[in-house]
């Protein structure tokens, strides 16, 4: 993976904390998330949670997120975001629905410092074949549903669901 910027590491006792309504819209972030992204309160509140990502993260793994949350399960993740300046940093998120009277109003994003060493030699290598598929098609639709497919086949060849491998990986975290 290629990055613009430094890496930017925060304490393992804190966690990031966002939330936002059902079109990703922040609409709180707590004093960490301002802390390591680089921004002030008045410019995240009703921005897209999107600000921070990280052009070196695959667009499978968001899509298999929102797909999940948009039906009203949770979903851990490694995320690699950007930072104003940027720079990068990576955590494991929690990502789930919140929800009132049966129907979803938003979702909540705890994320926490990941093990590196599992960055290094499982996340990154991955991430980086996904990016590579993903770049190899011309068209941003067939570029995702490649990238959906390998990440897909990857997970068939182990014999888990990607809970079951993130559930695997974060044991070491």
């Amino acid at each position: 993976m290629q990055f613009s910027g430094k890496e930017v590491f925060f304490d393992r006792d804190d966690l990031i904390v966002s939330k936002t309504d059902p079109q990703g819209r922040l609409t709180y972030v707590n004093h960490t998330f301002l802390d390591i992204a680089e921004y002030s309160e008045e410019e995240c509140v009703g921005q897209q949670h999107n600000m921070i990502r990280n052009p070196n993260m695959p667009r499978a793994i968001f899509e298999l997120l929102w797909k999940t949350i948009a039906s009203g399960e949770e979903i851990f993740a490694y995320v690699v975001n950007a930072t104003k300046s940027g720079g990068h940093y990576w955590v494991i998120a929690h990502v789930t629905p919140s929800i009132v009277n049966g129907q979803i109003v938003g979702y909540h994003s705890t994320r926490r410092v990941p093990n590196g060493e599992t960055i290094r030699t499982t996340i990154m290598p991955l991430y980086d074949r996904l990016q590579s598929v993903e770049k190899s098609n011309s068209l941003k639709k067939d570029a995702l549903a490649a990238s959906v497919g390998a990440l897909n086949d990857m997970l068939r060849e182990k014999g888990v669901t990607y809970n079951e491998f993130i559930s695997n990986l974060m044991k070491s975290d």
